[in-house]
């Protein structure tokens, strides 16, 4: 499984990189905290399939990198995707390297 840090992840956001960002946590996470991501909760990731890009890299991320990877192994397991990516550590990650 391809993996990207959270510094990866910054430099790509900021140079306005063509990603798609997937945010696999709870509404209440996402809203107390999120990067921009769209949110796809890892309960409906394969229900909502056609959400996800499969032209570009999809950074899948949650709050500690469990969920996302979990959501990549699922996804990976039923269609033949080749761009997911899991953001390491997660927002806890993220937010250890940049506070706010």
């Amino acid at each position: 499984m391809k993996v990207i840090t959270s510094i990866e992840l910054f430099n790509l956001i900021s140079t306005n990189a063509d990603i798609q960002l997937v945010d696999v946590r709870e509404q209440d996470e996402h809203d107390a905290f999120n990067i921009g991501g769209e949110l796809i909760p890892l309960g409906n990731i394969t229900q909502q399939i056609d959400q996800i890009d499969r032209g570009k890299p999809v950074i899948f991320y949650c709050r500690k990198g469990v969920r996302s990877h979990i959501a990549i192994q699922r996804l990976q397991q039923k269609y033949p995707f080749e761009n997911l990516v899991n953001l390491a550590g997660g927002m806890d990650d993220w937010k250890k390297n940049f506070p706010h």
